[in-house]
């Protein structure tokens, strides 16, 4: 999330709460630690009065488990929720959760709707509907209908607060409702052109409205939808969208083309922050894990691909142990082997790792799959003749046996091609066929890449000297 030293320019500048990089600063974090030792209400509500949300949700993250308890309580209605947003899952949990209901309920009304969805939808359903029931009927409404759609779709990141006028309306009836209306969204950046029954019709920029006279009717200067995005996509092709569109919003429409609401690229800008930090963690094999997860929370999220990575190992010294009499009577071979291996290893999660983002961001297709594969087979084969040309020598003088030079040299060579085909063939078939490649590439590549090392320096080792 962005670090930001004010909390709205009109607000005035408040002191800043981080160093030079953009750290928490220890004397801010005393400051407030005093504060709630003493539980002194009125001092920390000055403090947190100029504190931005992004700000307020750094200190809500600096602090320990129980102060940060405190710290919401002692804040009372002065408590700015829209900071949990900026925290971690369970951080956020954890603070909701000390809270009574009833503030939650009325600090959820204050708050745009995106940002009340995103804290209700991972609360007990109890306590959820409990909120919701003290709601007044059009924002509960409106929640719920946020909250009916699927995890991770544009329907749940989307704002229900928009402008949405008939297309007969003039500029000036448009201009005059939007200063006398008080329910209205805080920023907006266009105009929503809707039929009766809300069926979206086109869209009008801000400026165009400004530029206008007040006789024309939205119907003479509206445009077409800018790539309206369906309440059922998932939220990280809604932000391919507009990433590919310089998008700045987007309507969000049903299964009907009835406008149901409005995404905002401080939305999208979050969601690209959330789907790179996911895929990066899949690729090592953490899951959903976050820095405030307890530690039998973060064993029991690694333990399964490290135990699928002990099948692979134990593949990898089962093809070793083919060649145990081999080793026995060149202990050379043991020396040298692991280098093989973990070249091979590094090449491959090099691919692997520019593969695997490609797909993500669609860069790889039909029209360019055969010349990406190409490149680096191309790639694999120049980096294993090089490496193979160092290794080579280095063995071969180390141990004084050009022949052994030369073994190490070929297996390099083969082991880097079959590395950088792996690293980028399977994220491919498995996208292919349905499964995240982030999350399985890594075991398969591995495999590949020390079975294939072991396989090739020792079969050859075996061969070449006849042992």
């Amino acid at each position: 999330m962005s670090k930001l030293d004010t909390k709205d320019a009109d607000e005035g500048t408040s002191p800043s709460i981080y160093d030079d990089e953009g750290i928490v600063t220890q004397e801010s974090l005393s400051e407030l630690e005093s504060f709630l030792e003493d539980e002194k209400s009125g001092e920390l509500k000055e403090f947190l009065e100029p504190l931005h949300e992004s700000e307020l949700g750094d200190l809500l993250e600096a602090l320990n488990s129980d102060k940060r308890s405190t710290l919401a309580r002692l804040a009372g209605d002065d408590f700015d929720f829209a900071s949990l947003t900026e925290v971690e899952e369970a951080i956020r949990l954890e603070i909701v959760n000390s809270l009574p209901n009833e503030q939650i309920a009325l600090a959820v009304q204050k708050l745009d709707s995106d940002d009340a969805v995103f804290i209700l939808e991972d609360m007990e359903e109890p306590d959820q509907e409990d909120i919701l029931a003290r709601l007044p009927f059009e924002e509960r409404l409106r929640l719920r209908r946020s909250l009916d759609y699927p995890d991770e779709t544009a329907g749940r990141r989307m704002q229900t607060e928009f402008i949405a006028v008939p297309p007969f309306w003039t500029v000036g009836h448009t201009i005059d409702f939007m200063r006398s209306e008080d329910d209205l969204p805080d920023r907006f950046h266009e105009i929503f052109v809707v039929t009766p029954s809300f069926e979206l019709l086109g869209t009008v920029a801000l400026d165009q409205i400004l530029r206008t006279p007040r006789s024309h009717t939205i119907e003479d200067i509206m445009g077409e939808t800018t790539h309206p995005i369906d309440a059922m996509e998932d939220q990280e092709e809604a932000a391919r969208v507009f990433e590919q569109y310089d998008l700045v919003s987007a309507a969000v429409v049903d299964e009907s083309n009835r406008l149901v609401g409005v995404l905002t690229i401080d939305d999208v800008v979050d969601v690209i922050h959330l789907e790179a930090d996911e895929d990066i963690k899949r690729l090592a094999g953490v899951g959903d894990e976050e820095l405030s997860d307890s530690v039998l929370e973060i064993t029991r999220s690694r333990f399964t691909w490290l135990a699928v990575n002990l099948v692979t190992a134990i593949l990898a010294s089962m093809v070793i142990g083919m060649f145990d009499g081999t080793i026995k009577q060149m202990v050379a071979l043991a020396i040298l082997m692991p280098i093989v291996a973990s070249m091979g290893g590094n090449a491959g999660t090099q691919s692997m790792t520019v593969a695997v983002r490609a797909i993500a961001m669609r860069d790889i297709d039909s029209y360019n799959m055969f010349r990406t594969v190409r490149r680096e087979f191309m790639v694999g084969l120049l980096n294993g003749i090089l490496f193979a040309v160092i290794i080579g020598v280095i063995a071969a003088y180390w141990f004084d046996m050009t022949a052994l030079g030369l073994i190490i040299g070929i297996a390099m060579i083969i082991n880097m091609l079959c590395a950088a085909l792996s690293g980028i063939l399977i994220p491919i078939s498995l996208d292919r066929m349905g499964a995240d490649p982030a999350i399985a590439s890594s075991v398969f590549v591995t495999t590949v890449t020390d079975v294939v090392g072991f396989l090739a320096f020792l079969g050859l080792a075996a061969w070449w000297f006849n042992i």
